[in-house]
């Protein structure tokens, strides 16, 4: 095990976990800044490159844990590794967002869907190769079936 340490944290439009859009079609379009702590800016060079990066966070206000949740996207019951739930065993959130634009230590990013102040674990560039013809969607693309 490693104890993690924040590199920074999220400003966020959401302060309730309440307000953050859930379910079937929800679009995170939110924008939000990254700010890195000052003693991490130098893992920043470069990164203007990218259009969309990965970002590792804590789930810093979720207890506890379920291993089979009901998400709000269906009415069905599913292990908690095939959802998004924050309820996980190691409590750690995992989000692409769209690079806007850096200004020093923050990066301006839009499709936030943390709260406000939570910690930041890590920051990667998205590289993605899989296509869009072979990438599946397992129980979400049979709920999104169902609503129509």
């Amino acid at each position: 095990m490693f104890t993690s340490q924040p590199i920074g944290v999220v400003s966020s439009p959401y302060k309730d976990a309440s307000e953050i859009p859930k379910g079937l079609g929800a679009k995170h379009e939110a924008d939000g800044v990254l700010k890195i702590l000052p003693e991490f800016e130098p893992g920043l060079t470069d990164i203007e490159g990218f259009s969309h990066l990965i970002v590792i966070w804590e789930f810093d206000r979720s207890q506890g844990f379920e291993l089979l949740v009901t998400p709000p996207s269906d009415n069905r019951p599913h292990g908690v590794f095939a959802t998004r739930s924050p309820r996980r065993p190691n409590p750690i959130g995992l989000t692409i967002v769209e690079l806007r634009r850096r200004e020093g230590i923050e990066l301006h990013v839009r499709g936030v869907d943390m709260l406000h102040g939570t910690p930041i674990l890590d920051i990667k560039p998205y590289l993605s190769s899989i296509s869009s013809a072979t990438l599946r969607r397992g129980w979400l693309a049979e709920a999104e079936a169902r609503q129509r």
